[in-house]
Protein backbone atom coordinates (compact mmCIF):
# COMPACT_ATOMS: atom_id res chain seq x y z
CA UNK A 1 0.00 0.00 0.00
CA UNK A 2 1.70 3.37 -1.08
CA UNK A 3 1.58 6.23 1.10
CA UNK A 4 2.82 9.53 1.55
CA UNK A 5 4.07 12.26 4.36
CA UNK A 6 2.27 15.53 4.42
CA UNK A 7 2.73 18.12 6.70
CA UNK A 8 -0.01 20.10 8.24
CA UNK A 9 -0.18 23.65 7.81
CA UNK A 10 -1.14 24.81 11.29
CA UNK A 11 1.60 22.60 13.24
CA UNK A 12 4.80 21.13 13.01
CA UNK A 13 3.55 17.37 13.39
CA UNK A 14 4.32 15.05 10.08
CA UNK A 15 1.75 12.44 9.73
CA UNK A 16 1.77 9.60 6.93
CA UNK A 17 -1.28 9.43 4.48
CA UNK A 18 -1.91 6.23 2.41
CA UNK A 19 -2.59 7.28 -1.05
CA UNK A 20 -5.35 4.91 -1.50
CA UNK A 21 -9.33 6.48 -1.65
CA UNK A 22 -10.87 5.20 1.77
CA UNK A 23 -13.98 4.13 1.93
CA UNK A 24 -15.42 5.17 5.33
CA UNK A 25 -13.46 8.65 7.16
CA UNK A 26 -13.37 7.98 10.60
CA UNK A 27 -12.98 11.64 12.65
CA UNK A 28 -11.68 11.11 15.98
CA UNK A 29 -11.57 14.79 18.14
CA UNK A 30 -9.33 14.31 20.95
CA UNK A 31 -8.44 16.78 23.95
CA UNK A 32 -6.86 15.25 27.22
CA UNK A 33 -8.05 11.63 26.49
CA UNK A 34 -4.82 10.03 27.23
CA UNK A 35 -6.35 7.02 29.59
CA UNK A 36 -8.77 6.31 26.98
CA UNK A 37 -6.97 6.49 23.69
CA UNK A 38 -5.79 3.21 23.53
CA UNK A 39 -8.45 1.59 23.29
CA UNK A 40 -10.29 3.72 21.36
CA UNK A 41 -8.02 3.77 18.29
CA UNK A 42 -7.03 -0.16 18.65
CA UNK A 43 -11.11 -0.97 18.11
CA UNK A 44 -10.83 1.30 15.44
CA UNK A 45 -7.74 -0.29 13.75
CA UNK A 46 -9.55 -3.85 14.47
CA UNK A 47 -12.24 -3.55 12.19
CA UNK A 48 -13.21 -6.55 9.90
CA UNK A 49 -13.99 -3.29 6.84
CA UNK A 50 -10.54 -2.23 6.66
CA UNK A 51 -10.85 0.41 4.16
CA UNK A 52 -10.92 3.09 6.29
CA UNK A 53 -8.96 6.33 7.30
CA UNK A 54 -8.56 7.42 11.13
CA UNK A 55 -8.43 11.30 11.41
CA UNK A 56 -6.89 12.03 14.86
CA UNK A 57 -7.57 15.80 15.32
CA UNK A 58 -5.44 16.95 18.54
CA UNK A 59 -6.97 19.91 19.90
CA UNK A 60 -4.13 21.27 21.68
CA UNK A 61 -3.77 18.47 24.44
CA UNK A 62 -1.79 19.38 27.30
CA UNK A 63 -1.70 15.28 28.12
CA UNK A 64 0.35 12.35 26.18
CA UNK A 65 -2.80 11.88 23.77
CA UNK A 66 -0.35 13.25 20.89
CA UNK A 67 2.01 10.89 21.62
CA UNK A 68 -0.38 7.86 21.63
CA UNK A 69 -1.57 8.95 18.94
CA UNK A 70 2.30 9.38 17.21
CA UNK A 71 2.79 5.58 18.26
CA UNK A 72 0.00 4.06 16.62
CA UNK A 73 0.61 6.31 13.44
CA UNK A 74 4.00 4.53 13.12
CA UNK A 75 2.30 1.80 12.97
CA UNK A 76 -0.26 2.06 10.83
CA UNK A 77 -0.28 4.13 7.38
CA UNK A 78 -4.29 4.83 7.87
CA UNK A 79 -3.96 7.21 10.82
CA UNK A 80 -3.62 10.82 10.26
CA UNK A 81 -2.46 13.19 12.54
CA UNK A 82 -3.55 16.45 12.91
CA UNK A 83 -1.91 18.96 15.76
CA UNK A 84 -4.04 22.40 15.88
CA UNK A 85 -4.46 25.15 18.29
CA UNK A 86 -7.62 24.43 21.13
CA UNK A 87 -10.64 25.34 19.52
CA UNK A 88 -13.54 23.19 20.97
CA UNK A 89 -15.05 19.63 19.56
CA UNK A 90 -16.81 21.37 16.88
CA UNK A 91 -14.29 23.11 15.33
CA UNK A 92 -12.43 19.78 15.75
CA UNK A 93 -14.79 17.97 13.66
CA UNK A 94 -15.06 20.39 11.25
CA UNK A 95 -10.89 20.36 10.57
CA UNK A 96 -12.22 16.53 10.10
CA UNK A 97 -14.55 16.68 7.83
CA UNK A 98 -12.62 19.24 5.85
CA UNK A 99 -9.63 16.83 5.55
CA UNK A 100 -12.10 13.59 4.94
CA UNK A 101 -11.36 11.75 1.86
CA UNK A 102 -13.76 8.64 2.38
CA UNK A 103 -17.50 7.80 0.69
CA UNK A 104 -18.48 7.60 4.07
CA UNK A 105 -17.63 9.81 7.50
CA UNK A 106 -18.36 8.28 10.64
CA UNK A 107 -17.39 10.39 14.43
CA UNK A 108 -15.94 8.23 17.13
CA UNK A 109 -15.48 9.52 20.58
CA UNK A 110 -11.79 8.98 22.00
CA UNK A 111 -13.24 7.81 25.70
CA UNK A 112 -15.87 5.41 23.57
CA UNK A 113 -15.22 2.31 21.39
CA UNK A 114 -16.55 0.10 19.06
CA UNK A 115 -17.23 -3.12 18.04
CA UNK A 116 -15.21 -5.29 15.46
CA UNK A 117 -17.74 -5.87 12.82
CA UNK A 118 -19.29 -1.99 12.90
CA UNK A 119 -18.65 -0.61 9.86
CA UNK A 120 -18.60 -3.69 7.94
CA UNK A 121 -22.39 -4.52 8.94
CA UNK A 122 -23.61 -1.02 8.24
CA UNK A 123 -22.32 -1.14 5.16
CA UNK A 124 -23.98 -4.56 4.22
CA UNK A 125 -26.93 -3.31 5.44
CA UNK A 126 -27.06 0.00 3.14
CA UNK A 127 -26.13 -2.42 0.06
CA UNK A 128 -29.50 -3.86 0.07
CA UNK A 129 -31.34 -0.65 -0.67
CA UNK A 130 -31.41 0.80 -4.17
CA UNK A 131 -31.78 3.94 -3.37
CA UNK A 132 -28.81 6.43 -2.70
CA UNK A 133 -27.96 6.34 1.29
CA UNK A 134 -27.77 9.56 3.62
CA UNK A 135 -27.53 8.32 6.66
CA UNK A 136 -27.27 4.68 8.23
CA UNK A 137 -28.08 4.78 11.70
CA UNK A 138 -27.39 2.10 14.62
CA UNK A 139 -28.59 1.80 18.46
CA UNK A 140 -25.03 1.52 21.20
CA UNK A 141 -24.47 0.33 24.10
CA UNK A 142 -24.39 2.26 27.74
CA UNK A 143 -21.54 1.70 28.97
CA UNK A 144 -23.24 2.30 32.57
CA UNK A 145 -21.28 3.59 35.40
CA UNK A 146 -18.02 3.26 33.85
CA UNK A 147 -14.47 2.25 35.31
CA UNK A 148 -16.22 1.37 38.60
CA UNK A 149 -16.78 -1.92 40.35
CA UNK A 150 -20.46 -1.94 39.10
CA UNK A 151 -19.78 -1.32 35.26
CA UNK A 152 -22.60 -2.67 33.18
CA UNK A 153 -23.26 -2.94 29.71
CA UNK A 154 -26.95 -1.79 28.34
CA UNK A 155 -29.05 -1.35 25.47
CA UNK A 156 -29.38 2.13 24.83
CA UNK A 157 -33.42 3.65 24.54
CA UNK A 158 -34.45 3.16 21.81
CA UNK A 159 -32.73 -0.07 20.77
CA UNK A 160 -36.09 -1.73 19.10
CA UNK A 161 -38.18 1.22 18.99
CA UNK A 162 -37.43 2.60 16.12
CA UNK A 163 -40.14 1.08 13.28
CA UNK A 164 -40.69 2.85 10.16
CA UNK A 165 -43.12 1.79 8.04
CA UNK A 166 -40.39 0.99 5.20
CA UNK A 167 -36.84 1.57 4.50
CA UNK A 168 -35.21 3.80 3.51
CA UNK A 169 -37.24 6.49 5.13
CA UNK A 170 -37.47 10.14 6.41
CA UNK A 171 -36.99 11.60 9.96
CA UNK A 172 -40.87 12.52 10.21
CA UNK A 173 -41.29 8.74 9.53
CA UNK A 174 -39.39 7.75 12.91
CA UNK A 175 -39.09 10.63 14.83
CA UNK A 176 -38.75 8.78 18.23
CA UNK A 177 -34.90 9.14 16.59
CA UNK A 178 -34.34 12.41 17.94
CA UNK A 179 -36.12 11.90 21.86
CA UNK A 180 -33.33 10.44 23.01
CA UNK A 181 -29.11 11.14 23.36
CA UNK A 182 -27.92 12.75 20.18
CA UNK A 183 -26.14 9.80 19.35
CA UNK A 184 -24.66 10.71 16.50
CA UNK A 185 -21.43 8.47 16.37
CA UNK A 186 -23.54 5.64 16.00
CA UNK A 187 -24.33 6.22 12.49
CA UNK A 188 -22.52 6.70 8.59
CA UNK A 189 -23.04 10.23 6.90
CA UNK A 190 -22.45 9.63 3.25
CA UNK A 191 -19.90 12.60 2.74
CA UNK A 192 -21.54 14.41 -0.22
CA UNK A 193 -24.74 14.54 1.10
CA UNK A 194 -22.96 16.60 4.20
CA UNK A 195 -21.05 18.76 1.12
CA UNK A 196 -24.94 19.32 -0.77
CA UNK A 197 -26.52 20.58 2.79
CA UNK A 198 -23.22 22.76 3.82
CA UNK A 199 -24.22 20.93 7.21
CA UNK A 200 -20.95 21.62 9.30
CA UNK A 201 -21.07 21.46 13.69
CA UNK A 202 -21.66 24.67 15.18
CA UNK A 203 -18.20 25.61 16.85
CA UNK A 204 -18.79 26.45 20.60
CA UNK A 205 -15.86 26.51 23.23
CA UNK A 206 -14.98 23.31 24.49
CA UNK A 207 -17.71 20.13 24.12
CA UNK A 208 -20.54 22.69 24.21
CA UNK A 209 -23.13 20.07 22.96
CA UNK A 210 -22.16 20.59 19.20
CA UNK A 211 -23.91 17.18 18.29
CA UNK A 212 -27.54 18.22 19.34
CA UNK A 213 -27.89 20.79 16.38
CA UNK A 214 -25.35 18.18 13.93
CA UNK A 215 -28.56 15.69 14.89
CA UNK A 216 -31.24 17.97 13.70
CA UNK A 217 -29.48 19.16 10.83
CA UNK A 218 -28.64 15.88 8.99
CA UNK A 219 -31.61 14.38 10.65
CA UNK A 220 -34.32 16.92 8.66
CA UNK A 221 -32.55 17.04 5.41
CA UNK A 222 -31.78 13.49 5.14
CA UNK A 223 -33.79 11.77 2.07
CA UNK A 224 -32.92 8.10 2.64
CA UNK A 225 -32.23 6.81 6.48
CA UNK A 226 -31.52 3.39 6.99
CA UNK A 227 -31.60 2.20 10.60
CA UNK A 228 -30.08 -1.25 11.45
CA UNK A 229 -31.39 -2.50 14.82
CA UNK A 230 -27.93 -3.98 16.39
CA UNK A 231 -25.81 -2.14 18.94
CA UNK A 232 -21.86 -1.55 18.09
CA UNK A 233 -20.54 1.93 19.88
CA UNK A 234 -19.50 1.37 23.29
CA UNK A 235 -20.82 4.76 24.66
CA UNK A 236 -19.23 5.29 28.19
CA UNK A 237 -21.98 7.23 30.16
CA UNK A 238 -21.01 10.02 32.76
CA UNK A 239 -21.63 8.71 36.30
CA UNK A 240 -24.25 10.41 38.32
CA UNK A 241 -21.81 12.92 40.28
CA UNK A 242 -20.18 13.99 36.72
CA UNK A 243 -23.73 14.55 35.42
CA UNK A 244 -24.58 16.42 37.93
CA UNK A 245 -21.46 18.62 38.45
CA UNK A 246 -21.86 19.59 34.36
CA UNK A 247 -25.34 21.08 35.92
CA UNK A 248 -23.98 23.01 38.17
CA UNK A 249 -21.15 24.26 36.19
CA UNK A 250 -23.56 24.92 33.11
CA UNK A 251 -26.72 25.33 33.89
CA UNK A 252 -28.21 26.79 31.12
CA UNK A 253 -26.18 25.55 28.21
CA UNK A 254 -28.92 22.48 27.59
CA UNK A 255 -31.36 25.09 27.39
CA UNK A 256 -29.48 26.82 24.78
CA UNK A 257 -28.84 24.06 22.67
CA UNK A 258 -32.47 23.29 22.55
CA UNK A 259 -33.10 26.79 20.95
CA UNK A 260 -30.26 26.57 18.85
CA UNK A 261 -32.21 23.08 17.17
CA UNK A 262 -35.38 24.49 17.06
CA UNK A 263 -33.40 28.16 14.89
CA UNK A 264 -32.79 25.20 12.38
CA UNK A 265 -36.23 23.80 12.41
CA UNK A 266 -37.52 27.10 11.30
CA UNK A 267 -34.62 27.86 9.29
CA UNK A 268 -35.41 24.73 6.96
CA UNK A 269 -39.05 25.30 7.54
CA UNK A 270 -39.79 22.48 9.37
CA UNK A 271 -43.82 22.42 10.24
CA UNK A 272 -44.29 18.62 10.41
CA UNK A 273 -45.88 17.56 14.27
CA UNK A 274 -43.90 14.79 14.51
CA UNK A 275 -40.84 15.96 14.33
CA UNK A 276 -41.66 19.67 16.57
CA UNK A 277 -43.41 17.25 19.46
CA UNK A 278 -40.32 15.06 19.46
CA UNK A 279 -38.43 18.28 19.92
CA UNK A 280 -40.30 19.59 22.84
CA UNK A 281 -39.88 15.81 24.49
CA UNK A 282 -36.12 16.62 24.25
CA UNK A 283 -36.50 19.89 26.12
CA UNK A 284 -38.94 18.30 29.09
CA UNK A 285 -36.09 15.98 29.19
CA UNK A 286 -33.37 18.40 29.80
CA UNK A 287 -35.40 20.64 31.97
CA UNK A 288 -35.76 17.29 34.34
CA UNK A 289 -32.05 16.69 34.57
CA UNK A 290 -31.32 20.47 35.30
CA UNK A 291 -33.97 20.88 37.90
CA UNK A 292 -32.69 17.77 39.96
CA UNK A 293 -29.73 19.49 40.80
CA UNK A 294 -30.96 23.18 40.44
CA UNK A 295 -34.76 23.85 41.51
CA UNK A 296 -36.52 25.61 39.21
CA UNK A 297 -37.15 28.39 41.85
CA UNK A 298 -33.22 29.61 40.95
CA UNK A 299 -33.97 33.14 39.12
CA UNK A 300 -32.16 32.04 35.94
CA UNK A 301 -33.41 28.59 35.51
CA UNK A 302 -36.73 30.09 35.73
CA UNK A 303 -36.19 32.86 33.47
CA UNK A 304 -34.83 30.38 30.75
CA UNK A 305 -37.86 28.01 31.46
CA UNK A 306 -40.00 30.89 31.03
CA UNK A 307 -38.31 31.29 27.49
CA UNK A 308 -38.51 27.30 26.86
CA UNK A 309 -42.23 27.39 27.11
CA UNK A 310 -42.58 30.63 25.51
CA UNK A 311 -41.62 28.99 22.07
CA UNK A 312 -43.49 25.98 22.38
CA UNK A 313 -47.11 25.68 20.63
CA UNK A 314 -49.32 24.97 23.99
CA UNK A 315 -51.74 22.83 22.00
CA UNK A 316 -49.20 20.74 20.86
CA UNK A 317 -48.05 20.36 24.50
CA UNK A 318 -51.41 19.26 26.22
CA UNK A 319 -51.96 16.72 23.39
CA UNK A 320 -49.58 15.47 23.86
CA UNK A 321 -49.62 11.45 25.63
CA UNK A 322 -46.24 11.04 26.17
CA UNK A 323 -45.92 14.24 28.45
CA UNK A 324 -46.67 13.38 32.29
CA UNK A 325 -49.68 15.13 33.54
CA UNK A 326 -47.20 17.13 35.77
CA UNK A 327 -45.16 18.26 33.24
CA UNK A 328 -48.26 19.47 31.30
CA UNK A 329 -49.03 21.34 34.89
CA UNK A 330 -45.65 23.02 35.09
CA UNK A 331 -45.94 24.25 31.80
CA UNK A 332 -49.37 25.40 32.21
CA UNK A 333 -47.95 26.95 35.89
CA UNK A 334 -44.98 28.70 34.00
CA UNK A 335 -46.65 30.68 31.40
CA UNK A 336 -50.09 31.43 33.59
CA UNK A 337 -51.88 29.21 31.46
CA UNK A 338 -55.28 27.94 32.74
CA UNK A 339 -54.67 24.07 33.31
CA UNK A 340 -57.44 22.23 31.72
CA UNK A 341 -59.00 18.70 33.54
CA UNK A 342 -56.35 16.15 31.33
CA UNK A 343 -57.19 12.13 31.87
CA UNK A 344 -53.79 10.56 32.85
CA UNK A 345 -54.90 7.35 32.03
CA UNK A 346 -53.39 7.17 28.46
CA UNK A 347 -49.87 8.52 30.22
CA UNK A 348 -49.98 5.69 32.57
CA UNK A 349 -51.20 3.19 30.13
CA UNK A 350 -48.11 4.36 28.07
CA UNK A 351 -45.95 4.33 31.55
CA UNK A 352 -47.01 0.09 31.61
CA UNK A 353 -45.70 -0.30 28.10
CA UNK A 354 -42.21 1.71 28.82
CA UNK A 355 -41.95 -0.58 32.38
CA UNK A 356 -42.36 -3.67 29.86
CA UNK A 357 -40.03 -2.34 27.34
CA UNK A 358 -37.73 -1.78 30.28
CA UNK A 359 -37.74 -4.72 31.12
CA UNK A 360 -37.37 -6.68 27.94
CA UNK A 361 -34.64 -4.14 27.02
CA UNK A 362 -32.21 -3.98 29.97
CA UNK A 363 -33.48 -6.54 32.26
CA UNK A 364 -35.50 -6.81 35.85
CA UNK A 365 -32.49 -5.94 37.83
CA UNK A 366 -31.73 -2.50 36.20
CA UNK A 367 -35.27 -1.84 35.40
CA UNK A 368 -35.73 -2.19 39.11
CA UNK A 369 -33.14 -0.20 40.05
CA UNK A 370 -34.75 2.74 37.66
CA UNK A 371 -37.70 2.64 39.37
CA UNK A 372 -35.94 2.94 42.85
CA UNK A 373 -34.15 5.52 41.88
CA UNK A 374 -37.06 7.40 40.84
CA UNK A 375 -39.59 7.21 43.79
CA UNK A 376 -36.29 8.38 45.81
CA UNK A 377 -36.40 11.58 43.54
CA UNK A 378 -39.94 11.86 43.35
CA UNK A 379 -40.06 11.80 47.58
CA UNK A 380 -36.70 14.12 47.77
CA UNK A 381 -38.49 17.18 45.59
CA UNK A 382 -41.69 16.39 47.52
CA UNK A 383 -39.58 16.58 50.82
CA UNK A 384 -38.32 19.97 49.89
CA UNK A 385 -41.25 21.74 48.58
CA UNK A 386 -42.82 20.68 52.05
CA UNK A 387 -40.18 22.06 53.74
CA UNK A 388 -40.13 25.26 51.84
Amino acid sequence: MSSRYVMDTTSPTITVMDTTPPIISVIVPCYNVENYLKQCLTSILAQTFSAIEIICINDASTDASLAIMQGFAADDVRMRIIDKPNEGYGASCNRGLDEARGTWVAIVEPDDWIEAPMYERMLDFAAGFDEKIDIIKTPYWRIWMPDTDIEHKFNCSYRRRIKPPQQPFTLAEASHLITHHPSIWSALYRREFLEEHHIRFNEYPGAGWADNPFLIETMVQAKNIVYLDEPFYCYREETPEKAAQFVRQSTLLPFDRWHDMMDLLDRLGVTDESIIRALYSRAFTYHAGIIEVVPLENEAVLSATERLFQRMDPELVLSDDELSPSSKKMFCDVLSLPYPRISGMRYTLRLIAKGFYNLRNVGLGFTWYQVKEYFAKRRSRISESVNE
